[in-house]
């Protein structure tokens, strides 16, 4: 799904108006129309007290269409006008005046902090105030109405974006945002419900279908877009009958010291479970026996020193490598990372500690084969691109590193983002369970055995996040988040792949990112 900015959503209303020969006021009302359908299937003619606050903007006008269409039905409706300007949109104003006919009253006109009304919390709160098109932070009696708003356990419901929050930009005022309980967003989901700063407003959202010219919207360049099942679907690359393991590749994982050879190991099965048709693991030689015993399918390399690895010697050619999976950071591991990124030709996963070795010594930047997938955790990520004011300033630190030395970038969270070129793409899998030891080597295991499949690297980094956290989503569904640990996400690697080839609903929990019906 696209993630448009909100100068590119004004711009599609504005052909959707012109193309599909409609006012503006019509495409409000079926904006309207959409949260209303949305407000009535779940409430079945209840009557509890509806509260809907509404700005003086296009915002404010769908929240007027929404109390107006409310009204119509029956509903206990309670309309507030947030009247901080003397200045009006003219949709408002249409709206404004249907909806006095059909409550045969004005709304609340709102001018202070007297006029807040008291709400019980069985009531719902729906947050029309501001869109989209908010450029600086709400002040003076409108923040403390916000404030206000967001003291009160009631549900609170924002139409397109919560109040205060921008869509594609950082917060100036964290204090003056509706925190939302769930989001109706129109058309598209916006950047800020995916940012671990903005997300909080925004915790669950449905993105509502309104129609918007789809020329426009498949032919304009998004900011972003989500990576979900239906992509995932399109990337998968199912096996014919007649494939063998000589069919899947053979990866080399690198990793591993004494104390840490667990990571190689958890990469390593990893590797396996995603699919490689043959592994190898390349270790110092303390963990010889560690991998043969553990680990019997794959087959083991040791390196001419005993705990830890001091020169990356093989006899084949992998398919892909993975490396860095607690190797350290001694002068004689940076030394074999500098010739293993010179010499080979494989596609290559570079995590863990082979991130420090390069955020420690930048030259190895320089010689990264072209391709390379990075999946650093936010520490090592600032060690490579150095700090950053917001999420914003982060991404566009992330893209420009990604431009310049012609790698695949991930940044690891809540919604994973996999950064190349300059594309954004949103991972829609993974729950707070998956933050534990060890994930991290799980996901570049699974990077590296999809890369030894033959998927080219920014397939093999987005399927793989997706699988990663698809198989996260089934671990914690039967076990809690917080007793899931990293073997137990690569034991559920199978039930990812089933998940993701049925066709009528899925057996992970998702990120709650629903598309439009």
């Amino acid at each position: 799904m696209k993630i448009f900015s909100a100068e590119q959503l004004y711009k599609a209303d504005a052909i959707t108006v012109e193309n599909q020969k409609i006012s503006s006021a019509e495409l409000m009302e079926r904006a309207g129309v959409e949260v209303f359908n949305w407000l009535h299937k779940k409430m079945k003619g209840s009557k509890v007290p509806i509260h809907i606050f509404c700005g003086i903007g296009n915002n404010g006008g769908d929240g007027l269409v929404v109390g107006r269409l409310l009204i119509e039905k029956g509903y206990n409706i309670n309309t507030y006008i947030v009247n901080y300007t003397n200045k009006r949109s003219k949709d408002f104003l249409i709206n404004y005046d249907r909806i006095k006919h059909a409550s045969k009253k004005w709304p609340v006109l709102m001018t202070s902090e007297k006029d807040f009304p008291k709400i019980k919390p069985e009531d719902i709160i729906v947050d029309a105030i501001f869109g989209i098109g908010l450029n600086r932070p709400p002040e003076g009696w409108v923040k403390n109405l916000i404030q206000h708003l967001n003291k009160y356990k009631a549900f609170k419901l924002a139409i397109d974006i919560p109040s205060g929050l921008y869509s594609n930009k950082a917060l100036n005022d964290t204090e003056a945002v509706i925190l939302a309980s769930h989001t109706l967003t129109f058309q598209s989901p916006k950047l800020a419900f995916f940012l671990p700063e903005t997300a909080r407003y925004a915790p669950y959202f449905e993105v509502l279908n309104i129609g918007l010219d789809p020329d426009y919207l498949v032919n304009t360049k998004s900011i972003a877009q989500t990576f979900d099942k239906l992509d995932a679907q399109k990337v998968y690359k199912p096996r014919e009958k007649f494939d063998h393991k000589g069919s899947f590749g053979h990866a080399l994982i690198i990793g591993g010291s004494f104390g840490k050879l667990g990571a190689a190991l958890l990469a390593a099965k990893a590797t396996l479970k995603i699919g490689a048709g043959l592994v190898s693991v390349f270790v110092p030689n303390c963990g010889y026996q560690v991998i043969q015993v553990a680990l019997p399918e794959a087959m083991t390399i040791v390196d001419a020193a005993e705990k830890h690895i001091s020169s990356i010697k093989i006899n084949f050619i992998p398919s892909a490598i993975g490396v860095g999976m607690g190797i350290g950071t001694t002068k004689e591991t940076v030394k074999a990372l500098k010739n293993l990124f010179s010499e080979t030709k494989s596609p290559l996963v570079v995590d863990a500690d082979a991130l420090n070795c390069i955020s420690e010594n930048k030259e190895l930047l320089n010689i990264l084969p072209k391709n390379s997938i990075l999946t650093p955790h936010p520490g090592e990520l600032k060690r490579l691109i150095g700090t950053w004011k917001n999420d914003y300033d982060k991404i566009d630190k992330a893209l420009n590193f990604s431009k310049k030395y012609e790698v695949i970038l991930l940044i690891k969270g809540a919604y994973t983002l996999t950064i190349y070129e300059d594309k954004i793409y949103i991972n829609t899998t993974g729950n707070p369970g998956m933050a534990t030891a060890g994930s991290g080597d799980v996901l570049s295991g699974i990077i590296t055995g999809l890369l030894s499949q033959g998927y080219d690297p920014s397939q093999a980094a987005k399927l793989g996040v997706y699988l990663h956290g698809s198989a996260g989503n089934i671990a914690s569904h039967t076990m809690g988040f917080e007793a899931v640990i990293a073997s137990e996400i690569t034991d559920k690697i199978g039930s990812a792949y089933l998940a993701l080839t049925k066709q009528d609903g899925d057996v992970e929990l998702t990120n709650d990112v629903k598309k439009a019906p």
